[in-house]
């Protein structure tokens, strides 16, 4: 354990002495003393206890372990979302485009999340939703792919275990460039890649589970067999260093409203490494992404550099408001976000495995740091049921069919203290179903 968290906080190894649950609250108190992250929390809008003295009765506040699926909201963007709805549509209207820097958003806040990612400027551009960033990563893809010299290039390999929507959309990339679809266990993709593999579609974080894959060593196997490595930083990205610039990841995409802390529907990101812009053909080429968009010309020339990951006119309030969300990443190191991201996880499953009915939840998630995201998933007889009363009672995370319970811990503004309250609320549901 990182010494800015202390020693002790590791999950125990099966078998050894777990220390009485009571007693973990005052280690709680004294890691969030000690965090130094402990400010960002009051920049996002939270549930926090009533202050001392108050006369309400509304309960204990509410424990919010969901950012993996949606984050908190940033206190900076409902006056920014403001602003620019009554001023700069409102006021500036169609001026805006220029003024207001509407045009160049995407290129803008792109550059904003870079460093997040790892990558340099110029190669992030945000753009629609993760489902269409994903067509155009493997179509493009694939077209780089099958560009080169030697075997020709007609396999798709894709993340067995990922989510839905990117395994429709990957076999639907593969019928559109005449590929076959290969499904392979995310462990197995470096070993499976052959002469004929295009690209892999891989996810960076398990979903379910919070399995951390392995991206540098995936990468550089399939880099050995002449094929494209194209990640799905859903999970990863703003709660662990990804490293796309220094693992040499050929495409990404990524979506901002979870550990981005974006919005509902806020846009999401396409990543091209800069060597491959101009063999980047999208399979969705529009005005916004053309080398002269007013010109209006019948022909397809498309711009240089990220721009060519656009498509169509940005949707700019949610847009803006994920810029402005963004603002709480200033002078926050994502490594500093990552150690306290492993020092959470570790301590809620100590907390989880010190109550009476541990023994009945099974971690899914590994408790190794480098196999693990930043979520901490339980096997859970009847989960659903249980997750339903978690959040009656006011700790929020959400359940994955057929029995798996997630929590997700978002450094920025999750404490120690909410994973100890929510793990003996975990305790009082299976207590009381017993």
């Amino acid at each position: 354990m990182s010494e800015s968290y202390g020693p002790g906080a590791a999950a125990p190894a099966g078998g050894g002495v777990v220390t009485e649950f009571a007693a973990l609250a005052k280690r709680a108190a004294a890691l969030d003393l000690a965090d130094p992250l402990r400010a960002k929390r009051a920049e996002f809008v939270l549930d926090d206890a009533e202050p001392p003295g108050a006369t309400t009765t509304s309960g204990p506040p509410v424990v919010y372990l969901d950012g993996n699926s949606l984050g908190a909201l940033p206190a900076a963007v409902p006056a920014r979302v403001a602003d620019v709805v009554a001023r700069e549509w409102g006021t500036l209207r169609i001026r805006s485009w220029t003024e207001s820097g509407w045009w160049t958003a995407p290129e803008r806040i792109g550059d904003r999340i870079a460093p997040l990612l790892g990558a340099a400027p110029g190669q992030v551009v945000v753009s629609d939703s993760t489902s269409v960033n994903v067509l155009k990563a493997v179509v493009a893809g694939v077209r780089i792919a099958q560009s080169g010299a030697g075997a020709a290039r007609d396999e798709v390999l894709v993340d067995a275990t990922t989510f839905p929507t990117d395994g429709y959309v990957a076999e639907s990339a593969a019928r559109l460039t005449g590929c076959a679809l290969r499904a392979v266990e995310p462990h197995e993709i470096a070993a499976t890649a052959g002469p004929r593999t295009a690209l892999a579609l891989v996810n960076h974080v398990d979903y379910r589970t919070g399995r951390l894959h392995d991206l540098p060593g995936t990468t550089a196997a399939l880099h050995a067999a002449g094929a494209l490595a194209v990640w799905d930083l859903c999970h990863s990205a703003g709660a662990l260093p990804v490293g796309l610039d220094a693992h040499g990841v050929d495409l990404a995409v990524g979506c901002t409203y979870k550990f981005l802390n974006g919005g509902p529907g806020s846009p999401a990101y396409l990543y091209v490494r800069r060597d491959l812009q101009p063999r980047f053909d999208s399979p969705l080429p529009g005005w916004n992404s053309h080398a002269d968009p007013f010109a209006m010309s019948a022909g397809y020339l498309p711009a240089d550099g990220s721009v060519r990951g656009r498509v169509g006119t940005p949707d700019i309030l949610s847009m803006l408001a994920l810029e402005a969300a963004l603002e709480v990443w200033d002078g926050v190191a994502i490594e500093a976000v990552r150690e306290k991201s492993l020092a959470l996880s570790d301590f809620f499953l100590e907390c989880v495995a010190a109550l009476p009915g541990g023994p009945s939840l099974t971690p899914l998630t590994p408790l190794p740091h480098a196999e693990r995201g930043s979520q901490v998933a339980l096997r859970c007889a009847e989960a659903e049921a249980v997750m339903g009363e978690l959040i009656a009672r006011g700790v929020v995370g959400d359940f994955r069919p057929p029995d798996v319970l997630r929590f997700g811990v978002t450094p920025l503004y999750t404490s120690f203290s909410d994973v100890y309250r929510a793990a003996g609320v975990l305790g009082e549901v299976l207590d009381d179903r017993r």
